[in-house]
């Protein structure tokens, strides 16, 4: 199997390199570090995206095309969106909300829906969302608000969580995840979270690395759950 991994920035990258050690080759491509690993039953390319939609569905769309990549897998970090939601908890996602998105002036489609999906929530693959619960019962399955903004506010993490249910916020996964749709490639979204329902950037700064680490544990073991499926 041909894995690709997204990893948007370097606290993540470095927790991956910890854990997974030097790789066989790096190079840059298209501007995106890629980084080469054989596991037991799959090759893993690691794409160091940058932060934002964009970069992550450029990365995304890279490893697919290039790289073949027939599973797209981001582990991250994230805020927390609710009470459960405490710092280093990991958790899988099942759906996501592009919550800045917007063409509702020109089309009638409520905010934060993509045309082609019947409601708001873009949905994960729902095979891999329960292989990964069964694989690690301490996660929970949740609705990941995602934008082009770090929610920094309380009273914006709440507002996300009153008005799509969702548990955790962060800025990648609406680019990794319509982009894997749409090439028909599954995609799992993992992430740990780093700045608490009532913390901010300066949590994040001091909890980034922590929760990095512990995110990157728990995607090991579920890659190598999926890969020898």
């Amino acid at each position: 199997m041909i894995i690709g991994m997204i990893v948007a920035i370097a606290d993540e990258i470095y927790a991956m390199l910890d854990e997974c050690g030097e790789p066989e080759w790096d190079k840059d491509d298209c501007g995106i570090k890629i980084r080469k690993y054989s596991l037991d039953a799959a090759e893993l390319y690691v794409a160091h995206s940058g932060a934002g939609q964009v970069y992550a569905a450029a990365a995304t769309q890279l490893l697919i095309s290039k790289y073949g990549a027939e599973l797209i897998v981001n582990f991250g970090i994230c805020g927390g969106l609710t009470p459960d939601m405490a710092l280093c908890r990991t958790c899988v996602v099942k759906s996501v909300v592009h919550y800045d998105f917007d063409t509702s002036a020109v089309d009638g489609c409520e905010a934060g829906r993509h045309f082609e999906y019947p409601s708001v929530y873009i949905p994960a693959d729902e095979r891999l969302v329960g292989l990964a619960l069964k694989t690690d019962g301490s996660m929970s399955a949740v609705i990941c608000a995602s934008g082009d903004t770090f929610i920094d506010k309380p009273e914006q993490k709440h507002a996300l969580a009153q008005m799509y249910g969702a548990k955790i916020c962060e800025m990648e996964a609406a680019g990794i995840l319509l982009t894997a749709n749409r090439c028909g490639v599954p995609a799992l979204l993992v992430k740990a979270v780093s700045d608490s329902m009532g913390g901010g950037a300066q949590e994040f700064k001091r909890m980034a690395s922590e929760s990095a680490r512990a995110c990157i544990q728990v995607v090991l073991r579920l890659i190598n759950a999926v890969s020898n499926k």
